[in-house]
């Protein structure tokens, strides 16, 4: 098989790569030093960013559409069409970021993707998304850049804060509860593709590896947006009970938040819920939740590799390497690349300080990609689409699996972390 080499600048993997180097190229370089922020508000939402900061936020849309368009251009996209919807698009993200820093829904972990989706299912189930519109709702481009920029935040050296017991705790709870959703799933009439995305999702941590999953096997966002949403709306009665199940039951400070970090799906909810038992249980429900993060990519490189070797290839047909490269999602590679390179190059050359510094900027607008993936999954979905998938099944599977992960986790924290079987930790 011939090589193509004009994938390289005609695919929209390639771009998602390049695109997402060049970012993480700037901000590690200390080209980009500075981002317009969303501060946290109670009542009056003007007081989260100043009036000096309005152009600031007009320029970083401007350089995100002229950044993307160098790929639609290279792609042959409707580049008059992108330019007229990408500000809506921008606008409505900047919306669900700005809603998601209202302190009461901060707390409970509601977050910005959840509103960006809103946003956009407001307008597609009501006035409907306008045709000339279309070119503009680019969801896969936005996820997979955001995916590429996320490997940078996933750093080898957080595991290590946990110890051993934090990566073994994350290992088996990942293995064993991906596996048990995904046979409950199958068992409930769920397509592999649901099934996968909604383990990985339930199984990790939710927003970030459910989005990386429906990536990597190039699976419905309609299901992606499902999971999401599943997530999200799990997390926040979590969010109270399992502190007071874990006070009620007197379990040690570390136990209780490697058993919080363990089973909440998203960071914040994780973040929020250990503060409400203690500090020392906020730490490691933090680092322990940073330690399943960072077999996301590890999850989506075997999924992807399974699809292509298994799931999307035709009867009796052995895809060669190359085929396997070609049809192999490579913003998982970008991924893996970009935390490799954070790990094991910048850290040691530049120093955490600095590379959170970098972070910092990257994670910024990470945040905005994925906010105006979530608009444009919003965009692409009726409400009558989500009511029909799974008829009620998909919430009964995601229910049973989180049910399992908590009894699973909280025996592994328990022996872990408890300090009945080994010294407990500081």
């Amino acid at each position: 098989m011939p090589i193509e080499w004009s994938s390289l600048w005609k695919k929209e993997d390639w771009w998602a790569v390049w695109l997402g180097f060049f970012i993480l190229a700037l901000a590690a370089t200390r080209t980009v030093t500075w981002l317009p922020k969303i501060s946290k508000w109670t009542v009056d939402p003007t007081i989260a960013f100043s009036v000096g900061d309005i152009p600031f936020f007009i320029l970083l849309g401007i350089s995100l559409l002229i950044l993307t368009s160098v790929a639609a251009l290279a792609m042959k996209e409707k580049i008059k069409g992108y330019w007229a919807g990408f500000p809506i698009i921008f606008f409505l993200a900047f919306l669900g970021l700005l809603l998601s820093n209202q302190e009461t829904i901060k707390a409970w972990g509601l977050e910005y993707v959840l509103w960006a989706l809103i946003f956009g299912l407001l307008i597609s189930n009501t006035v409907g998304t306008p045709k000339w519109f279309k070119p503009a709702v680019r969801t896969e481009l936005f996820i997979k850049i955001g995916l590429v920029l996320l490997g940078a935040e996933i750093l080898f050296q957080t595991i290590l804060k946990a110890g051993s017991f934090g990566l073994i705790q994350a290992v088996i709870v990942v293995f064993l509860v991906w596996y048990f959703c995904y046979f409950v799933a199958k068992r409930a009439g769920l397509t592999k593709s649901f099934a996968s995305i909604m383990a990985t999702g339930v199984s990790i941590c939710g927003v970030s590896a459910a989005i990386a999953a429906g990536g990597a096997i190039k699976g419905d966002q309609k299901e992606v947006s499902y999971t999401i949403s599943l997530v999200l709306l799990i997390a926040m009665p979590m969010l109270v009970v399992l502190p007071v199940i874990a006070r009620a039951m007197g379990i040690p400070d570390a136990a209780a938040g490697a058993w919080i970090g363990g089973t909440i799906d998203t960071t914040p909810a994780v973040v929020a819920a250990g503060a409400l038992y203690s500090k020392k249980a906020m730490d490691y429900a933090s680092i322990v939740k940073m330690s399943q993060n960072v077999l996301i990519g590890v999850v989506a490189f075997i999924l992807a590799l399974y699809w292509v070797l298994r799931v999307s290839r035709k009867s009796q047909e052995k895809p060669s390497p190359m085929e396997i490269w070609y049809r192999f999602p490579k913003f998982v590679l970008g991924f893996i690349i970009a935390s490799v390179v954070f790990s094991l190059l910048l850290i040691p050359i530049m120093g955490n300080a600095s590379v959170t510094a970098v972070q910092s900027i990257t994670g910024g607008l990470r945040s905005w990609f994925f906010a105006m993936a979530f608009v444009c999954i919003g965009l692409d979905t009726k409400f009558v689409d989500l009511v029909k998938i799974g008829k009620g099944k998909p919430l009964l599977v995601f229910v049973t699996a989180q049910i399992f992960n908590i009894f699973l986790t909280l025996i592994l924290a328990y022996i872990l972390f408890g300090g009945m079987f080994f010294p407990p930790p500081p």
